[in-house]
Formats: C-alpha cells, structure tokens, sequence
C-alpha cells in the first residue's frame, strides 16, 4: 500500500496504472475510518483492480463554530484498516495542497443542496461539491464509492456528475449500522454513553416507519408520525422529512414512488443524521403485460433476435 500526500506524485503513480487498463475506484473521506468505510473499501476492492482511498478533513464544508478542530482523527488505525482491506493507495493531503494560495473557483451544487441539511447548513453542500470534484479530478477515478447515510450528500454529487459530464460511475453504499440500530459515523465518537443510548432513537423511528411502509401505510404524514414518535429523546429535531429519492422533493400524500425519510437532530452536543429509504414493490402485471415481457424476453434468448454476426 502506497501513501501519498501530494497531488504530482499521485498523478504520476495512477497514470502508470491506467495505461495498462486498470479500473480505478476511489473512496473519498475525512478519516477515522469504521465499519461504514470498510464497507465502501470492501465494495471498490470487489469491482476494480486499483483502490484509492483519501483521508482529508476539508475545511470548507465545516461552517463557523462547527467542529472541523476537533473533528476525531486516528491516523494510524486508518492506516491499518486500509491496509487489512486491500487498499493500493492512500492520498493524504493536507489543506494548501488541495486550497493553494490563491485558490478560488467553487462549485455551487443548486437546488438539490438547498433543503434538508442544506438548510441548516449554508455553505456546507458547496465546500463538499468543491472538494470532491477537485479529487475527482486528481484521481479521476473509474468509479467512486460513498454511503447511504449522507442520502442528500450522495444526490448533490450525482447531480454535479451529470452536469458537469464527469467520467465517474457513483455507487451508493447501504448505510451499516451498530448492533441496535445506530448509523455508523465518525461523530458517534462525541457521544457519551447516556446520549449514545438516546442517540438510538434516530433508527428506531426510521425503522419503524420503514416497518409501517413495509406493511401496506403509505400516508406520508402518518408516517411521518409512526418516526416521530419513537424520535423522543433528542435534544433538538432540526429535521425529519420525506423526500422523493431521486429528486429530493418534498413528498405530500400517498408514498407511490421511491423516497428517502430523512432525519437530523442533536443529542447533547452532537449533531447526527440518518434515513431510511421506502420503495414500493413492484406492481403486478396484467396478463397483457405479462404477455409482453415473455415475447421480449424469448427474443432475447433467440439466436436471430441478435442480429448478424460479422464472419
């Protein structure tokens, strides 16, 4: 495993690599890396040939008296934990290799950034759409990996993907979770053990409205309901939404298409977030329908359906 704490000598590296076709994955983080991250690495190791992994606490998406000084760091674990995974290289860098005197340019993600943790943190969505389109373009990965638990995280970069045409396939880890329920995060570290016990109440009210959903309830507010009254034990709720899963938009009525229940709340002085997503089953089909899908489906197993081959 190689570690590298500039740009030029990581560039040079991953050339080398990709002149001899190698697929690169790339996982992007802040470091103190958990099980959520292992699970990431794990899913880049299994699909491509490279894995690069980045520990960079950035500056930018941390607003005033937020907690970017004391953000948890355990440089060495992270070290060991990347290596035990199969990870090929480390990109360490620190805040003027990535910012240089200077430096300017941002990039402003648009709406889907507005909502949610967009609103209660201004600034934030920028300075992560900033930093990782910079690494993409270190790196420039094949495909990159990031968790479920940051849902609106994961949807700005989509979006920045799309609109700015970046060569990078974006692959959306399941969020993992601690025995009762508690998402993964490098913040439960802040938790003493009296509020990493009413901390659990987060997952406990997704989980039940996702269990609601799961049985037939697809009234939003009376889902919304069933969470918020497991959500009792936090000190602040600064949010706890249905969103649609692709677009964000906020969803009113009956759940009929894919959507993410979203929550942020505080417990002491910890900030935490979590989601859940609701996704019907698919719907049955009329005999008509069913006779479509057979003929396509015979098509494609037939010879002939394929076309000529060349001789």
């Amino acid at each position: 495993m190689l570690t590298f704490r500039m740009i030029k000598s990581l560039t040079q590296c991953l050339r080398g690599y990709r002149r001899s076709g190698l697929r690169v994955g790339f996982v992007p983080t802040m470091g103190f890396l958990h099980a959520g991250h292992r699970a990431l690495i794990d899913e880049s190791v299994a699909r491509c040939d490279i894995t690069v992994v980045s520990i960079f606490v950035n500056p930018t998406q941390f607003g005033p008296n937020e907690d970017l000084d004391r953000y948890p760091r355990a440089l060495e674990q992270d070290h060991d934990l990347c290596r035990k995974a199969g990870v090929s290289m480390i990109f360490m860098p620190d805040a003027g290799e990535i910012y240089p005197p200077g430096f300017q340019t941002h990039v402003e993600p648009g709406p889907v950034a507005e909502p949610l943790c967009g609103a209660v943190r201004p600034g934030h969505f920028q300075g992560v759409a900033t930093v990782v389109a910079k690494l993409f373009n270190i790196v420039q990965p094949d495909v990159a990996f990031f968790g479920q638990k940051d849902f609106q995280q994961c949807a700005v970069i989509r979006q920045m993907v799309r609109d700015l045409n970046l060569p990078v396939e974006i692959v959306t880890v399941p969020t993992v979770r601690e025995p009762d329920g508690l998402a993964m995060s490098s913040r439960n570290s802040y938790l003493n053990p009296v509020d990493r016990e009413r901390a659990g109440c987060l997952s406990r009210g997704l989980l039940a409205a996702q269990a609601a959903y799961g049985e037939g309830e697809q009234d939003s507010q009376r889902l919304l309901e069933i969470a918020r009254s497991h959500i009792t034990e936090v000190d602040q709720l600064q949010y706890l939404e249905l969103r649609d899963a692709r677009t964000l938009a906020a969803v009113q009525g009956l759940v009929e298409q894919p959507a993410a229940l979203c929550v942020a709340a505080t417990v002491g002085p910890t900030r935490l977030i979590d989601n859940v997503l609701l996704t019907p089953p698919p719907r049955a089909l009329s005999d008509r329908e069913l006779e479509l899908v057979s003929h396509v489906m015979d098509r494609q197993a037939s010879p002939a359906a394929e076309g000529p081959r060349p001789s």
